[in-house]
């Protein structure tokens, strides 16, 4: 009897190719293959790649040289490439590292057990990249990362053509699920004991434009809000440009939909979002802050900014500074530009210098780690309740904390004690007060006032080989002393 192959997956970039990723398992699971252990070689190596990072050419071809020692002493280990590179680079992939036996692209993940076959076979790389798509991602078998939490596609590919990406090039136009589809997901993961959403998209709130619904992703949202046992519902990435009323009014009055928006700047100017072509322009993007912060005050706003765009001068750049001002996101995930092949934007005139973008993007981030701070200060003092995470806290252990995600998205560790430790599962919800505030994360020193046990934690427990704990509300006893301050991230980039 043979021996099980084992695979990995290893994921580069966007949520889109995180969810991707669950997909990819799924098929080799379905196909008979095991998940490897850590610390061991896998039978198969699969990198599901991003095209839009910097440097992310370097990062690929780096790992692969890493891995073919590993494969030069494994017989019969393979490895594979996906994702948006894949996409991008096509043959030139196995031109450059032979060692890879399949290459497939966005539009065909669902090829990649075929073709892993007929590259033992044939004993020579496949590499098999479709033009359009081939099956919509969510039809195939998944192997979800969490029990609690799941991702939920409603489109893929964007019709927008940003100067700056390369992301419609490489998944395509905008193809939209229809709602009944979407909806009977959700559903089947409610059962299976999800507790949180997130309906995922390149362009979500433009939802429903292949179908001529205009509102589509407003209802949607609604239509989330009537499944019972679903407790929080988010959605990324919304474009200004699509950005309604009508969907600001069903965030605010759909109860679990979570009071958090992450919506993508890239520049203050107006100037510089022209030549973009972002199809807005600041008054628009302020209009949008303004109507969602009147409709839900608490809401955490975060966004996605680019520094150094060709032809940005320091006025557009103070422009930039002005938004985040009047905005003040909770957080801001912040980019130096760098040339994208294949882009508009690479052959722009007004490429800046290195040290320009880099003084600038140091100015930007000490603004917005400022603001964070203060938004975050805001909080201090006030209970939340938190959907209890697994992983996010790398010094939980060491501090006897675990870790949640707020209403907003914010990241909360919280102090427990024994009892209620052992009573906690991720997907359970703890209720805390908070009491400590860093620019990219919040600190509840004071113990668990209330614990409400989910079948979300149920599905984790029962995951994970957990013996399932007693029922019933628990209290835990609060920790005596004031928070440690703790270092801020670096990078720029906040927790969304």
């Amino acid at each position: 009897m043979s021996q099980t192959r084992t695979y990995q997956v290893r994921t580069y970039g966007c949520q889109m190719n995180v969810h991707d990723s669950e997909r990819l398992s799924g098929l080799l699971e379905d196909a008979g293959y095991e998940r490897a252990a850590e610390d061991t070689t896998a039978d198969v190596v699969v990198f599901n790649t991003c095209a839009v990072r910097e440097n992310a050419d370097n990062r690929l071809y780096g790992n692969l040289g890493h891995l073919r020692p590993a494969k030069d002493a494994h017989p019969g280990m393979q490895i594979a490439v996906g994702g948006c590179l894949a996409q991008k680079d096509r043959g030139e992939i196995v031109r450059r590292a032979p060692w890879v036996d399949v290459v497939f692209g966005t539009h065909n993940i669902g090829s990649l057990p075929v073709l892993l076959e007929r590259a033992r076979v044939q004993r020579e790389a496949q590499v098999e990249i479709e033009e359009s798509l081939e099956t919509f991602p969510s039809t195939l078998p998944s192997r979800r990362e969490s029990a609690y939490a799941a991702w939920v596609s409603v489109s893929v590919g964007c019709n927008n053509t940003c100067t700056f990406c390369i992301v419609p090039a490489l998944r395509g136009k905008e193809k939209d699920r229809r709602p009944g589809d979407i909806l009977a997901e959700v559903r089947a993961l409610v059962d299976e004991g999800v507790a949180e959403v997130t309906l995922l998209g390149q362009n979500v709130n433009a939802y429903g434009s292949e179908f001529g619904d205009r509102q589509a992703f407003s209802k949607l949202l609604r239509a989330c809000g009537e499944i019972e046992g679903l407790e929080r519902v988010r959605f990324t990435s919304p474009h200004p440009r699509d950005f309604t009323d009508d969907v600001v009014e069903a965030m605010a009055e759909t109860p679990n939909v979570m009071p958090q928006l992450h919506m993508p700047l890239q520049s203050g100017s107006s100037r510089v979002l022209k030549a973009m072509r972002r199809s807005y322009r600041q008054e628009r993007y302020l209009g949008i802050v303004r109507r969602v912060r009147e409709a839900m005050p608490d809401a955490a706003i975060t966004t996605d900014i680019i520094v150094g765009f060709p032809g940005e001068t320091e006025e557009d750049f103070e422009e930039t500074l002005h938004v985040v001002r009047e905005a003040r996101f909770a957080a801001a995930f912040t980019f130096q530009y760098s040339k994208r092949p294949g882009t508009p934007a690479a052959e722009m005139e007004g490429q800046l210098p290195k040290e320009v973008v880099q003084e600038r993007y140091e100015r930007l981030v000490a603004l917005q780690e400022r603001i964070s701070a203060e938004e975050n200060r805001k909080l201090v003092g006030r209970e939340v309740e938190l959907l209890v995470a697994e992983g996010e806290g790398r010094k939980d252990g060491e501090r006897r904390r675990l870790s949640g995600r707020a209403p907003d998205n914010r990241l909360v560790h919280f102090a427990v004690d024994d009892g209620t430790a052992a009573a906690l599962r991720p997907g359970d919800f703890a209720s805390v007060e908070v009491t400590y505030a860093a620019p990219h994360h919040l600190v509840a020193d004071s113990g668990v006032r209330r614990v409400r046990r989910t079948r979300a934690g149920e599905a984790w427990a029962a995951r994970n080989g957990r013996e399932p704990a007693p029922s019933g509300v628990l209290l835990g006893m609060p920790t005596v002393g004031a928070p440690e301050p703790e270092p801020a991230a670096s990078g720029g980039c906040g927790i969304a």
